[in-house]
């Protein structure tokens, strides 16, 4: 049975949830099931939930614990990593506060805009650690990784490492749920081809066979949304992008709201208002996590309350399944545009459907974008880019210049006040980002 080992387990929801769909299949159920995290008490709650779940679905695994990331690393079959470092106090907190003060409001700033790029700057020295820990301790080993900038993140691990890894998020499966609901057609009955960047990704083709045999084509059914007058409130963001471009984006409103310079500005509270956009949402998300988690880790610590498991629409357990098994599927997956995308840069992280079996994760080949949507994401690969750049070469000015190319960034401060903005975020992170010269 194959040693699967989470890294960051001290994220006990997420982590029951991907062990529940894990072990919800047979030939994985005596799985030896590796929890690693740096918090011992979080650690501690996510092995009492493993064993529940385990419970739950029938499984039999076995299951330990580490504060010790060699340990769980040495041997790994998988290695599932789910993180963020900083966390919310200090890093998410100095990534929205500190930009507020130039007159700069984000969303989520996970991905893009000032906050993905401090958030990549941080977390990639951690993430190649960890994978040059792998090179000794489990070359083998195939990588999952959940954590955000994926992009960033991933572009950054197949440059400078020869780890195996595959960047997992469920915005491509989730958001054609979301668009299945409002143009009320059913999921099963929907087909679609997704390619681009993660969360810049765009529906080519969306559409269900017809009982005679023919193709119906779903689009104008998404613009029979906005003809009616039935955008969700939440999501103008995405129908008015569709409007202007012909396309559905992946990844929600609010995110996408900051990737780039036409929804966010400061002296234009009427697109806040128009399109709905919830200015600080990470924080609030974040703030209301942290108020519910004593009564919520209070349940599940509870040994006597019984866990139940729905699997989710994540594709890790599919990708573990399929490697183990052989049986074939189809993911999405973030991983190096080596021949895949002509239009966008040749080793940049692009998300595309990805064949899964036995023999591995096999990418499949796209082509050329829509030109325009090739522009849009090039905007964020610049970003992305120089990120990765200032990451892999210590080059503080590479920080300036990822900052100065950021959409939205750009499209409210002047280069100064970014300059003096790139300085302060450096300086309050002080040492959860290595030394840049």
């Amino acid at each position: 049975m194959p040693k699967i080992t989470l890294v960051g387990a001290g994220s006990t929801v997420f982590a029951k949830n991907l062990l529940g769909d894990i072990l919800s299949f047979p030939e994985l159920a005596g799985s030896q099931i590796t929890l690693f995290d740096i918090d011992e008490n979080r650690l501690h709650t996510s092995e009492i939930v493993a064993h529940k779940v385990a419970q739950a679905v029938k499984a039999h695994p076995t299951v330990e614990s580490t504060t010790d990331r060699r340990r769980a690393l040495d041997g790994a079959d998988y290695v599932i990593t789910m993180f963020q470092i900083g966390g919310y106090k200090p890093g998410t907190v100095i990534d929205f506060e500190i930009p507020k003060k130039y007159g700069l409001r984000q969303t989520i700033a996970d991905t893009l805009g000032i906050g993905g790029i401090m958030r990549g700057l941080r977390t990639i020295p951690v993430l190649l650690d960890m994978c040059a820990e792998m090179e000794t301790l489990c070359p083998d080993v195939f990588h999952l990784n959940y954590v955000n900038p994926m992009a960033m993140n991933c572009w950054a691990i197949n440059e400078a490492t020869n780890i195996r890894t595959v960047g997992l998020c469920h915005s491509v499966q989730g958001t054609a749920e979301q668009i299945a609901s409002d143009i009320r057609v059913p999921i099963e009955e929907i087909n679609y081809l997704c390619a681009g960047i993660n969360h810049m990704a765009f529906y080519l083709k969306f559409e269900r066979r017809l009982p005679d045999g023919s193709t119906e084509n779903l689009y104008p059914r998404i613009q029979g949304v906005i003809d009616e007058n039935r955008v969700p409130a939440w999501n103008r963001v995405r129908y008015e992008m569709f409007r202007r471009l012909g396309y559905f984006v992946t990844e929600s409103s609010e995110h996408f709201s900051e990737y780039t310079p036409w929804f966010i500005k400061r002296d234009r509270p009427d697109l806040i208002e128009k399109f709905n956009i919830p200015l600080d949402e990470y924080i609030t998300r974040c703030e209301a996590q942290i108020a519910g988690w004593e009564g919520l880790r209070e349940a599940l610590e509870d040994r006597n309350e019984p866990l139940a498991h729905e699997r989710s629409h994540e594709y890790g357990s599919y990708i573990i399944h399929s490697l183990e098994t052989g049986v074939p599927r189809v993911i999405y997956g973030n991983v190096a545009n080596q021949g895949l995308i002509d239009n966008l840069p040749a080793d940049c992280c692009v998300e595309v459907p990805c064949l899964v079996d036995r023999n591995g994760l096999q990418p499949t080949r796209i082509g050329s974008l829509p030109p325009h949507l090739a522009a849009l994401m090039q905007t964020n690969i610049n970003v992305q880019a120089l990120t990765v750049e200032a990451a892999l070469t210590g080059k503080r000015e590479h920080i300036y210049h990822a900052a100065m190319l950021d959409p939205h960034t750009a499209a409210e401060l002047d280069l100064d006040q970014i300059w003096s903005l790139v300085d302060d975020l450096i300086e309050a992170h002080g040492d959860w980002l290595p030394a840049f010269h």
